[in-house]
């Protein structure tokens, strides 16, 4: 049971904790609710970052999932600029960098995560960058914006996710932009090689060089700054920037120091959490980036490190800790703006879990859904272009049933006619 003298403690201000706080007041905890973030900006979306605010699309005010006088409004005690340093779960306290111990009775971990670096000679030049705060973004928009008035290089490590869309970015500047990928597509290990040409050739078409099967093995530069970067095949790209775009990584030392369960690295790391979002101590939770929560339907543990996520993890943990019954089994989904390509993707198919993909509409028109079938069943699906259909496409997933593969690629067939 939850009183109006206990004490919940957020630690992390994204979107999770954010939307953890939020939900603790709407669900009406009287409660102390205390969030502690490490930045001294106000809880903010990442998404913008790599897409709206970085192209000059979006102001900085939009990424914002309150508005700053909404705490004190709510009730909400701020922490800003300060992380937290310790956990103690034997006197269930945490301190923070300048000293300070909060009590708390339930805590919340929505630490995130943060970008892998390159362990390469020429990282500490200053043209180097990483892309995961606020703070990063406005120095980037600033980079890409110079680069393009300059006919400047931009080199990106990595042709994931956000490479992708900072290259779009960097096009849109007008920068010269080189992608260097260890896979030969990009998203291989995302979307496998049926799809990932399908990237390829859209950022050629604006101008973007690859550079596949190669790794960054140092960055050359001359009184700080940046001249080239180097491959492992010996190739040298011209640079005078260089983002390292290479995945992120759960920060779990808040959590490891105390001894919570933790997910092994090679599986994806984070927090172990059951499906309520609860770690190995009853009273500490964790959403988010961080956490690597048991999927009831899925039958597996996952980690996912997208916006959706964020934004439903961080309430179910909040209800979970007010001591409802949760289970979160919500189908994963991301999506992604690129030129004038807009997707969504919903489900999971990691390599080797499918043996089919299938798709319906004009793949070279670039409108089309895209269907990862194992034996019939649908594990994920990609709408690309085409609006309206993410609800289908996780209801055919859920619904766990065989499908046609014929059917799933006939546009003349209603996809809501293939549910059971």
């Amino acid at each position: 049971m939850v009183d109006a003298h206990q004490t919940f403690v957020i630690v992390g201000g994204g979107l999770a904790g954010a939307k953890a706080a939020e939900t603790l007041r709407s669900e009406g905890f009287t409660g102390r609710v205390i969030l502690i973030c490490d930045e001294r900006d106000h809880p903010y979306e990442r998404p913008p970052l790599s897409k709206g605010y970085l192209i000059g699309k979006d102001e900085r005010e939009s990424v914002f999932v309150h508005e700053p006088g909404w705490y004190a409004q709510a009730d909400i005690e701020l922490h800003l600029g300060l992380p937290a340093v310790h956990l103690d779960r034997e006197a269930k306290s945490v301190r923070l960098g300048d000293g300070t111990r909060i009590h708390y009775d339930r805590l919340l971990l929505a630490t995130g995560a943060e970008p892998r670096r390159l362990d390469i000679p020429g990282t500490g030049l200053a043209g180097v960058h990483h892309l995961r705060r606020l703070a990063h973004a406005e120095l980037l928009r600033g980079v890409l914006a110079s680069l393009g008035r300059d006919n400047g290089h931009l080199v990106i490590a990595g042709a994931g996710w956000i490479g992708l869309e900072v290259a779009a970015a960097a096009r849109s500047y007008g920068a010269e932009v080189t992608v260097v990928e260890s896979e030969p597509t990009p998203l291989h290990t995302v979307l496998g090689p049926e799809l990932g040409q399908l990237f390829t050739d859209l950022h050629s078409e604006h101008g973007v060089r690859f550079h596949f099967g190669a790794r960054l093995t140092e960055i050359a530069g001359h009184d700080g700054m940046v001249l080239a970067a180097r491959t492992d095949d010996g190739e040298e790209h011209p640079a005078h920037d260089v983002l390292a775009a290479i995945g992120a990584a759960p920060r779990t030392a808040l959590a490891e120091a105390a001894g919570l369960a933790l997910v092994d690295r090679a599986d994806g790391g984070g927090i172990a959490v059951d499906a309520s979002l609860r770690t190995s101590d009853p009273d500490i939770f964790a959403a988010g980036d961080v956490a690597a929560a048991e999927h009831p339907w899925l039958g597996t543990r996952l980690r996912v490190e997208h916006w959706a996520n964020a934004l439903n993890e961080g309430p179910a943990a909040a209800r979970a800790m007010l001591g409802q019954e949760v289970s979160y089994d919500r189908v994963p989904y991301f999506f992604s703006d690129q030129y004038d390509v807009g997707l969504e993707y919903s489900g999971y198919a990691p390599p080797g879990s499918y043996d089919q993909v299938v798709c319906r509409g004009d793949v070279g028109k670039r409108e089309f859904i895209a269907f990862w079938l194992a034996e019939g069943r649908l594990l994920a699906g990609m709408n690309v272009n085409v609006w309206d259909v993410t609800d289908t496409v996780q209801k055919l997933i859920r619904s766990g049933h065989r499908l046609d593969p014929d059917a799933l690629a006939d546009p003349g067939i209603p996809l809501e006619s293939l549910l059971p």
